[in-house]
Parts: structure tokens; C-alpha cells; sequence
């Protein structure tokens, strides 16, 4: 039976613990500060603890200012190369689910956790492997003026069974 041992030193990662709500400048300034610890360490590996932070009535941040605070990261000079961690408890208003989408749509490798060990694994991957998140691009779609043409294959609308080549 083989086993595989990995030592991660909390060296090899950068970690914001958040216990109580920031305003929005206040945050951006954190996430700001994290990028700038990383960079000034040469760490590609960012851990944002978000399980102390108390559950509020209402959102704490728009859609919009979400999509800033996610932007201040590539803005700071974090890269598709380099790993954002995020540990939460909760996510009731979806301003985590928010922020890795609008991170990943910014080409950022940004992952959320429920648990420690999980985004601990996440971040102690090889750089680059399988979850390196390319910036989207919009494709327009545009409808055509000419009527379809013959089917391909055999497969036409309505049949979603290809005929067998040796009939």
C-alpha cells in the first residue's frame, strides 16, 4: 500500500482572517494588502478566512461592489497563475458564489471551501493544473438568414439516433 505525505508550511501561503464586517474601501484595501503581501513574498497562494465573520440581516455589498472587490485582485496584480483560496461558513445573500465568478471571469483561479482541509489541497497543487480559468470572451450569436441544410451524419432534427454505417 503507498501513501502520500505533503507538508504544507504556512510559509508557502498568504492568509487574511476576516472576524468582523470591513466597509466596502476597507475591504477593497484588505484584498489590496493581500495581493501585495503575496507579491512582495513571491507566494502564488492566497488563503481569505471568511468563518469568523457573524451572519447580518441584509447583504453587506451589492452585486456590483462585488464584482469591484473581485476585480481589485488582477487590478493589484494577481494572475490566472496564482491561487485564491476562500474558507466560509455561510453564504446566504451568494456574495462568495458572486466573487469566484466575477474573479474567474477576470481569468483568476478562485476556489471557495467549507472546509480547511479541502482549500488547504486545493492551494497545494501544482500552479496551472486542471483549474486554470482562461478570461471569457463574448461570442455574439446572431440569427441566420439562410434555412438549415442537409443533415449531417444521418442525424437530423427530431432524430437523435445516428444511422449505423453498414446498413
Amino acid at each position: 500500500m503507498s501513501a502520500e505525505l505533503q507538508v504544507i508550511r504556512a510559509s508557502e501561503f498568504v492568509c487574511l482572517d476576516a472576524k468582523q464586517h470591513l466597509d466596502f474601501k476597507a475591504s477593497q484595501k484588505a484584498l489590496q494588502g493581500l495581493v501585495e503581501a503575496c507579491r512582495k513574498r513571491g507566494l502564488n497562494r492566497a488563503l481569505l478566512d471568511l468563518r469568523g465573520l457573524p451572519v447580518l440581516d441584509k447583504p453587506h455589498f451589492t452585486a456590483a461592489e462585488v464584482e469591484v472587490l473581485a476585480n481589485t485582485f488582477s487590478d493589484a496584480g494577481f494572475t490566472g497563475r496564482q491561487r485564491v483560496a476562500i474558507l466560509y461558513e455561510h453564504d446566504f445573500y451568494g456574495i462568495i458564489r458572486d466573487f469566484t465568478h466575477f474573479s474567474r471571469q477576470r481569468g483568476l483561479q478562485v476556489e471557495a471551501f467549507l472546509e480547511y482541509e479541502k482549500a488547504a489541497t486545493w492551494l497545494s497543487g501544482k500552479q496551472g493544473e486542471d483549474t486554470e480559468v482562461r478570461r471569457a470572451v463574448a461570442v455574439p450569436i446572431s440569427k441566420s438568414k439562410k434555412p438549415p441544410g442537409k443533415p449531417v451524419d444521418g442525424i437530423s432534427r427530431g432524430n437523435t439516433t445516428r444511422k449505423n454505417a453498414r446498413q
